[in-house]
């Protein structure tokens, strides 16, 4: 099993941390694993990318030129996102921000309400991790089961009482995928 997936949104949505957290994980799950991020210069609501590869196997480059799946957090990202994803890809979308189809007709498409998710439980700043648990339900590539050690390592000591709502997030997310 290798996926390799392309997530992108705007800065301060949590695009970079969303992909460091998918792979610690998959680490944590013996797999190999690869982080290829990039963001603008602007500390909030410029470009965030994030290219990561999750595998049973070596991975011979980073580079994800073709990704299995995509993550579309707000608007702007969308036509990068249909641009990159390999015929017959898995688009996820946070159809809280994106509110037009895309035009993939080839695409399996996951249209997942992250932003309100989130704020249901309690903060928007946790719709990166609604999708993350839509992200693992959809690919089955990282099951998360070791996400709370992960969090626990992740996070500062004074950040540790919001991983409950972070788990809830996750499995919120992995139940909103049908």
């Amino acid at each position: 099993m290798t996926e390799k997936t392309f997530m992108a949104g705007f800065g301060g949505q949590g695009i970079i941390s969303l992909g460091q957290l998918w792979v610690y994980c998959g680490m944590k799950e013996g797999k190999e694993v690869t982080f290829f991020p990039f963001y603008g210069a602007e500390k909030r609501g410029g470009v965030a990318r994030a290219s990561v590869i999750v595998s049973d196997h070596e991975i011979a480059s980073p580079l994800v030129t073709s990704p299995d799946s995509a993550v579309v957090m707000n608007m702007d990202s969308l036509p990068l996102c249909e641009e990159v994803l390999k015929e017959g890809g898995t688009l996820l979308i946070n159809s809280s921000l994106v509110k037009v189809d895309t035009k993939r007709a080839d695409a399996k498409v996951i249209k997942i309400p992250c932003n309100e998710i989130a704020e249901e439980i309690g903060d928007v700043k946790i719709a990166n991790m609604v999708m993350m648990g839509a992200l693992s339900k959809a690919t089955g590539a990282v099951a998360l089961d070791k996400l709370e050690a992960v969090l626990k390592s992740f996070f500062p000591e004074s950040k540790h009482k919001f991983i409950p709502m972070n788990m809830k997030a996750i499995e919120a997310g992995r139940a909103a995928v049908q």
